[in-house]
């Protein structure tokens, strides 16, 4: 191979010392032919390029390779196969060829296909422009078990500070519980929000950059004043800041996996992880200047936080005969004296809340498990009325968590009476009447006095309650009596002897 100084000191025998290519051929015992491809170019260096990789025992395979490469490329790449899996799966179809040779050909397809001609032009956003979003899942530790859980990240285009929140979902809900813990976080939102096009925001794409988002989240653009835009699809590249944060995130925040309880203090721990990159890390392109430096720039540019957003996803459903509603495999109970009718679940990030008519019929905490049942026996104490032995078995009584005073008068009864459920549940049906507070306290005074009885409790509760203040009422002037009545009794002595004397 010729080489860079052979072809160095051939140019200087022909050019400068004005040698003939005989002498510099025997001088540098190289072939005159190629002391004259070496003069009749004005190249300094040659390259060998061959023009045809011959591939005698892969060739047969090639078109096998390159589908199943073509039909991976199209996978996300968590998801697509190694070179090694691809030369098992030739093995398997007769391939006797080395592994190299198939890695070596995999590589160059890669490349090859990683080459484009797209420009990428970057992108400039003024403080308190924009900012982006995406969701990301990334694996985690969380009670002892490896969990994978969908991250929120958004992140403020000028300055570059962001913030990430951990869910077990990419549901609605979650979409607005994260931009409102995000706009918190930053203390006020930009005037766009760029996002790819989420179904939980997007009903239909339509020409351009028109997008048709749902009513629940144009009311959060609505409520904290930002513009939605979409991107192009498959057109990463429009917030691309975001999807490297990915990349960047995966990388320092979640290798090795946390290791946490739960998703609560999973988030906290993310947040100050957060905090901690933005004060640390210089910003890519203002020359000296930390994350942190240019968001306190930004943030005077920011508009400035509203009332926090009813950020819940709204689902219709029907309370069945078990006073039960259902929702994401889960059962949730509500106020009993709603059976059969339809109400509206308002789905949170962390609750449930059930609704009829404007009135909130049931409140729980979110699980996210299948086949559970969650219920708050006090939904079912109208129930009680009519049938009182249903504390016995009732399942929504098992872990009734009650006052120790009423837990113990209820124990009372039950070793005393043999009708000790129709009593308990009438004490029990005072509460909404009296109080849970002034009926446990009614309760201990009852054990304090030794009587164990429902008539007790009630006596003392009646007894307690404070009856309202009597108000002076005073006749208008046109119904003032001319002769105020007097109080004399002996009148009714007079009339009856005045009856006795009348009589035959």
């Amino acid at each position: 191979m010729l080489t860079v100084e052979t072809i160095r000191k051939i140019r200087l025998s022909i050019f400068r010392d004005g040698k003939s290519i005989r002498q510099t051929a025997h001088e540098l015992r190289v072939s005159r032919n190629t002391v004259r491809k070496a003069v009749r170019t004005q190249q300094t260096a040659f390259r060998y390029r061959r023009s045809h990789q011959p591939r005698r025992v892969l060739g047969a395979f090639v078109e096998r390779l390159e589908a199943s490469l073509a039909s991976d490329q199209e996978l996300p790449k968590r998801q697509r196969r190694t070179a090694i899996a691809l030369f098992e799966q030739l093995q398997a179809e007769g391939y006797t060829g080395s592994y190299d040779s198939v890695r070596r050909y995999v590589r160059d397809w890669r490349r090859q296909q990683s080459l484009s001609s797209e420009v990428y032009i970057p992108l400039v956003f003024d403080p308190g422009e924009a900012f982006q979003f995406d969701w990301s899942h990334e694996q985690v530790e969380m009670a002892g078990m490896p969990v994978t859980v969908k991250v929120a990240q958004l992140r403020l285009c000028h300055s570059r500070h962001f913030l990430v929140v951990a869910y077990p979902r990419e549901t609605q809900e979650m979409v607005f519980d994260a931009h409102m813990r995000a706009f918190e976080f930053f203390g006020g939102v930009c005037r766009r929000g760029i996002y790819d096009n989420l179904k939980t925001a997007v009903n239909k794409v339509l020409s351009g950059k028109q997008r048709n988002f749902n009513n629940r989240f144009g009311q959060l653009c609505s409520h904290y004043l930002f513009e939605p835009v979409a991107c192009t699809p498959a057109a990463g590249w429009e917030k691309g800041q975001v999807e490297n944060q990915v990349g960047t995130v995966r990388r320092r925040f979640f290798v090795p996996r946390p290791k946490v309880n739960d998703f609560a203090e999973l988030n906290e721990w993310l947040k100050g992880r957060c905090l901690q990159w933005a004060k640390s890390h210089p910003h890519p392109s203002l020359a000296g200047q930390s994350v942190w430096q240019a968001y306190e720039a930004e943030r005077p540019h920011l508009i400035p936080l509203p009332p926090r957003f009813d950020g819940y996803a709204e689902r219709p459903a029907r309370v069945s005969p078990s006073s039960l509603v259902s929702f994401d495999r889960n059962r949730y109970s509500v106020d009993c004296r709603h059976v059969g009718q339809t109400v509206q679940v308002r789905v949170y990030a962390e609750c449930i809340v059930i609704v009829r008519d404007a009135l909130v019929i049931g409140d729980h905490r979110r699980h996210f498990g299948r086949g559970k049942t969650i219920f708050n026996a006090w939904h079912y104490l109208p129930a009680l009325e009519r049938k009182p032995g249903a504390l016995r078995n009732g399942a929504p009584f098992k872990q009734w968590d009650l006052p120790e005073a009423i837990e113990r008068i209820g124990q009372q009864l039950q070793h005393r009476y043999g009708d000790w459920d129709r009593q308990y549940a009438g004490i029990l049906q005072a509460v909404p009447l009296y109080g849970l507070d002034a009926v446990e306290a009614a309760c201990g005074k009852a054990l304090g006095m030794g009587a164990f009885s429902k008539d007790v409790v009630l006596n003392l509760l009646n007894r307690s309650r404070d009856d309202a203040a009597s108000v002076e009422i005073k006749p208008a002037g046109h119904l003032r009596l001319k002769q105020p009545p007097v109080a004399d009794c002996q009148r009714y002595d007079r009339l009856l002897r005045e009856v006795a004397y009348a009589a035959p």
